[in-house]
């Protein structure tokens, strides 16, 4: 059987989270600057996927001077090769991983209606995606798979 399990986005204490992406991201051999502080409390801010054109709005807005989404794009590729974000592929959009620095296969479940997402950890499925790559002489570094449909708040 699969151990799948299901995360839930909503940073009830993003404290706690930030201070674990930053013992990650430094862990690494990267800096926690400001800027990337800010980044990623934004991105933790949201409860579903954002898009870096929202996150420079949200920063240029509370700063009161323009950030360049480029900018943040940098710093949120950064933060998912870090495995401090993960990416929706095909929505272009970002949520912050709940357990920053552990690097994990899932499943992104997107619901059209709403644009919500969420994730479900699996081991199985990821290794599975990983054999289908490998049995074709390829070797994948960040499996991704999306399933779009209808989540269970949406008629």
């Amino acid at each position: 059987m699969d151990s799948a399990h299901k995360h839930d986005h909503s940073h009830d204490n993003v404290d706690t989270l930030k201070a674990q992406a930053r013992e990650a991201l430094t862990a690494s051999g990267e800096q926690w600057t400001k800027m990337r502080e800010d980044v990623f409390l934004e991105l933790a801010r949201h409860d579903g996927p954002t898009s870096a054109y929202q996150i420079a709005d949200d920063l240029s807005a509370a700063r009161g001077k323009r950030v360049a989404p480029n900018s943040v794009y940098r710093i949120l590729d950064l933060f998912v090769a870090n495995s401090l974000a993960v990416k929706i592929e095909s929505a272009n959009a970002f949520l912050a991983n709940a357990h920053p620095g552990e690097e994990h296969d899932c499943v992104f479940l997107v619901c059209d209606n709403c644009g919500g997402a969420s994730h479900v950890d699996s081991a199985e499925v990821g290794q599975s995606l990983r054999n289908i790559a490998d049995s074709q002489k390829f070797r994948a570094e960040r499996p991704v798979l999306e399933i779009r449909g209808k989540c269970s708040d949406c008629p």
